[in-house]
């Protein structure tokens, strides 16, 4: 079953990860941690259950064609229940919602179920299991696994069921997505067609690319204005205008306008993120005068389409071209390229005035447009009772399944304050709280205590008696000085001296660790290096079993000295060093669970609190009324950037990629070569890079009052010496301030460079190269 497992594709010599091109008989289904997932099956399909992390029990219940449990028709005697699976169907989690609606739908008696135990908790990341179904009917395949406390490692995680089936899908032929509800309209659009629909106010639109790599011209009608003789559709250049942004994502700028102003949709969803709003849907002209005249386009079938609704044909139409991969380069050429949507991808919309809508299937074959294979679209309705999430799609990986946005267990009280939230990393987090604005925000922390929502942060559970051994291979950092209670920073890097990220290691016990960083990348890079190096100990994910939010400011120990109580065995608030962590509870013996350390993004006296998110409410409420009197203020990202610059603490993608290492990312006291004598991953090119240093961060302070951007320039005469990572405007240090990647040639304290902007040249803010952190370099406060 091995080659069942591959989701990266070959066209002719191009790798192409993140297209599912599984074989024509073969399915994938990922079955969430905790979760469920129903899947009809037939005589002789094979089923293939494999544990993605290791430690995950996993079950499976089959039902016959007249809905009775069975558990023969997999080769097994069932029990009645091995893990309470009526009470996960009765959840309200997606997957629950979803497995009830396919199990009703066929007919199920449940309480007659048999359930087979695949996996317990001893299984290796990877392991499998594979069965034949002798007979026709349902499967349901389970995760179980309830909320992981806060001192434990037992987080539920991903199974994956492939299911090879008997009868291979016809050529072309693939396999759609469930609909998100009940469909008012199902509609299929073939390359090279379109159609025409009409959608009520408050109705919802999906546009699902079926087999991926599709583009679909899009246009919606005011139906009101249509009845008046008057045609208002939406406009590219007024929504790009009014939102700011090349095009609409959801959250606060989320809609499409028309000439008149008027917001005709809603960008509710998108997995894909990646549109075009520059040119026309593709035109008769478009083709010939490429030199091929005669060929299908999609204007002149959005003609056809709009004919029945009066609508006036165009020669070319103004159109969103959903999923069509378009972008403006620094020469004002538009360029464009295969488009980024997998299989099943698709945008929700939702309509603010009845419309009639217009969708096609582009047919373009003569360029990368389509992928260079034109296929179809389907356009599905959904009536406007129905709630779905905003959301966008993030994949942990290239290939992996998409997640949409969630809410972290604390976006509740924090959305009492503020409804401007943005995507970050795959959550909603707040970029500021209205009734203050960032500069408060930012006084707060420097002055009184704020309140954080760092959720986002990945966290991955190291467990098993390699698990010392893993660590000291993966991190910079010396583990085997690492102390139970102890938290340490430290670097991810790749063989090349690269980072792949940076965050922290908590130690839970001799075996056990809890790495916390930015990105999925460094946890999943442990897992695999513990199955290259044939390591005993496990990497389990745990995001979304421990949320935390950071406490941070002067009067952040007084604070919470009030609220969190601990045993004897562990440390007090007050008593709580520096890059210690303590386990406690809210209130007291019987309040929710809670880690807090004491660490932080701020560069001032602060803690960050863990807990499951179900306790998320509890514990907010618990710090925001002992907060009050203290001055408590949210904060949000604007104003965490301010504090973080001034502090010199790196940001991913900013300071450090893959192609620096932590001495030019400004964290080479991450890197103890001489006191860490084991070897770690990266440990060579880090020795040469430290003898032989190229760049380095340094900070700058500028001249004026204008803010650099991320990747500007900094020269000195016509040479670009280096780059500006991250600036800001300091209010406590009244100046503009920036960190800077600079030539080590040029990289001395008073050296005086210019920061390049326009085209580098034409306008420049001088600059002196300083020593960073510019704001309270010895770190006293963090301290105190």
């Amino acid at each position: 079953m091995n080659q069942l497992l591959s989701t990266v594709s070959l066209r002719g010599t191009v790798r192409v990860p993140g297209v599912p091109m599984l074989a024509s008989d073969t399915e994938r289904y990922v079955v969430r941690g905790g979760g469920s997932v129903a899947i009809p099956m037939v005589a002789g399909d094979q089923i293939n259950v494999i544990d993605r992390e290791g430690l995950q029990p996993a079950e499976l219940l089959t039902f016959n064609e007249h809905g009775k449990g069975d558990a023969g028709l997999i080769g097994e005697h069932g029990t009645s229940s091995a893990s309470g699976y009526a009470a996960y169907l009765a959840d309200e989690a997606p997957s629950a919602i979803a497995s009830r609606r396919k199990l009703q739908d066929s007919g199920i008696d449940l309480a007659s179920g048999q359930s087979v135990v695949v996996f317990d908790r001893s299984t290796r990341a990877g392991d499998q299991a594979t069965y034949v179904a002798s007979a026709g009917g349902t499967l349901l395949a389970l995760a179980p696994g309830g909320p992981m406390a806060v001192d434990a490692q037992n987080p539920p995680t991903e199974i994956i069921v492939y299911i090879q089936r008997v009868e291979a899908r016809a050529k072309g032929e693939y396999k759609l997505p469930e609909p998100l509800a009940d469909p008012l309209l199902d509609i299929n659009i073939q390359p090279g067609n379109a159609s025409g629909f009409e959608v009520r106010k408050g109705d919802y639109i999906q546009i699902l690319d079926v087999q991926g790599r599709e583009c679909s011209d899009f246009q919606a009608f005011d139906a009101r204005a249509l009845d008046k003789g008057l045609e208002r559709d939406i406009d590219p250049t007024t929504t790009r205008s009014l939102m700011g942004n090349l095009y609409p994502a959801p959250g606060l700028y989320s809609k499409y306008y028309t000439l008149d102003h008027q917001s005709l949709i809603e960008i509710v969803r998108d997995t894909v993120g990646r549109h075009d709003t520059f040119g026309l849907a593709c035109t008769a002209r478009y083709y010939d005068d490429m030199g091929y005249p005669g060929h299908l386009n999609c204007s002149e079938n959005m003609n056809i389409a709009a004919d029945p609704f009066g609508i006036a044909p165009r020669g070319g139409w103004p159109a969103i071209n959903f999923f069509f991969n378009t972008n403006l380069d620094a020469t004002n050429t538009i360029t464009m390229d295969d488009p980024w949507s997998r299989p099943g991808d698709y945008v929700l919309l939702r309509a603010m005035t009845d419309l009639v809508c217009i969708g096609t299937a582009c047919p373009c074959d003569i360029d990368p447009a389509n992928g260079w294979n034109p296929t179809d679209i389907q356009v599905r309705t959904y009536s406007g009772e129905q709630e779905f999430s905003k959301a966008e799609a993030y994949r942990m990986t290239t290939d992996s399944e998409p997640a949409l946005t969630k809410e972290t267990g604390f976006h509740g009280g924090f959305s009492k304050h503020t409804q401007n939230f943005t995507e970050y990393n795959g959550y909603w987090l707040p970029a500021n709280f209205p009734n203050h604005g960032a500069i408060a925000e930012y006084w707060a922390c420097r002055e009184a205590a704020v309140v954080m929502d760092l959720s986002p942060l990945r966290k991955f559970e190291v467990l098993g008696p390699d698990a010392e051994a893993l660590m000291q291979l993966c991190v910079t950092r010396n583990m085997r000085k690492l102390s139970i209670g102890q938290v340490v920073y430290t670097a991810v890097c790749y063989e090349h001296g690269g980072m792949i990220d940076d965050g922290t290691v908590f130690r839970l016990g001799d075996n056990n660790f809890r790495w916390i960083g930015g990105i999925d990348t460094s946890g999943l890079w442990m897992r695999e290096q513990a199955e290259i190096h044939d390591m005993d100990v496990w990497v389990k994910s745990s995001t979304d079993q421990m949320h935390n939010i950071a406490v941070q400011g002067p009067k952040s120990r007084e604070l919470l000295k009030e609220i969190i109580w601990t045993p004897p065995t562990q440390p007090s608030i007050e008593n709580l060093e520096w890059f210690r962590f303590s386990i406690g509870r809210i209130g007291d013996f019987h309040g929710p669970a809670v880690v807090v350390s004491r660490t932080g993004y701020t560069g001032e006296l602060g803690f960050e609190i863990f807990c499951h998110p179900r306790d998320a409410e509890a514990v907010f409420d618990a710090v925001w009324k002992a907060g009050e009197p203290q001055g408590l203020v949210p904060f949000g990202l604007e104003a965490l950037d301010l504090v973080r610059i001034e502090a010199g603490l790196v940001f991913a993608g900013y300071e450090f990629s893959d192609q620096t290492d932590p001495y030019e990312a400004g964290i080479g006291f991450t890197v103890p070569l001489k006191s860490k004598e084991d070897n770690f991953i990266g440990r060579e090119a880090l020795v040469r890079r430290k003898e032989s240093p190229v760049r380095k961060l340094v900070g700058l302070d500028l001249s004026g009052n204008l803010v650099p951007s991320n990747g500007d320039c900094v020269r000195i005469d016509r040479a670009q010496v280096g780059e500006v990572t991250s600036a800001t405007r300091s209010p406590i240090l009244g100046k503009t301030i920036a960190l800077c990647r600079m030539d080590i040639a040029h990289s001395a304290v008073g050296t005086e460079v210019e920061v390049g902007q326009l085209d580098g040249h034409q306008k420049r803010i001088p600059a002196t190269v300083v020593a960073f952190p510019h704001f309270d370099p010895k770190k006293e406060r963090v301290r105190v």
